[in-house]
């Protein structure tokens, strides 16, 4: 059964146009570091579950285009790079701490406000607009998919 994701990342390290002009359109998903994210790829998702690529910290955060889960979840190696923002000290090879999955770009839509998807009310139960939701990854319901796919195919804009 296909499940929805929106994922965060912040344009300036990864956005939509990076993840398109990579080989295949498709990058690891490197550097989560909490554990309910962490999870979520780890235990939930499956290669082909969809996700709303999301803009955040940035002048306008929003939804800003399509992709797929390409990969099963594996152990990032970020966390072995000791020179990097993302090491983890307490991980091992044996034991990892992280995970990765592939991400894939499908396309680049409209892109589509938080203050847009604040102003939908079908979207009030949606955990991105929660207070005080910070994860970079939560899962979507396939209706909240279908509702942002129509609107974002319509031309977010409108």
């Amino acid at each position: 059964m296909i499940q929805y994701w929106l994922m965060k990342s912040e344009p300036g390290e990864v956005g939509i146009d990076d993840l398109l002009a990579a080989p295949g359109s498709t990058l690891p998903w490197t550097g989560v570091r909490n554990y309910q994210a962490r999870n979520f790829m780890r235990d939930a998702m499956q290669v082909g579950d969809g996700i709303l690529f999301y803009h955040s910290s940035c002048a306008q955060p929003g939804v800003a285009g399509l992709a797929v889960v390409a990969s099963v979840a594996y152990p990032d190696p970020t966390q072995f790079d000791v020179n990097g923002k993302y090491f983890d000290p307490k991980a091992t090879l044996e034991q990892p701490r992280w995970v990765s999955v592939d991400v894939r770009a499908l396309e680049k839509t409209p892109l589509l406000a938080l203050a847009q998807l604040r102003a939908m009310p079908e979207l009030d139960d949606m955990l991105l607009l929660q207070k005080g939701s910070r994860l970079s990854i939560t899962p979507v319901s396939s209706r909240q998919w279908r509702i942002i796919r129509d609107r974002l195919h319509a031309g977010a804009g409108d």
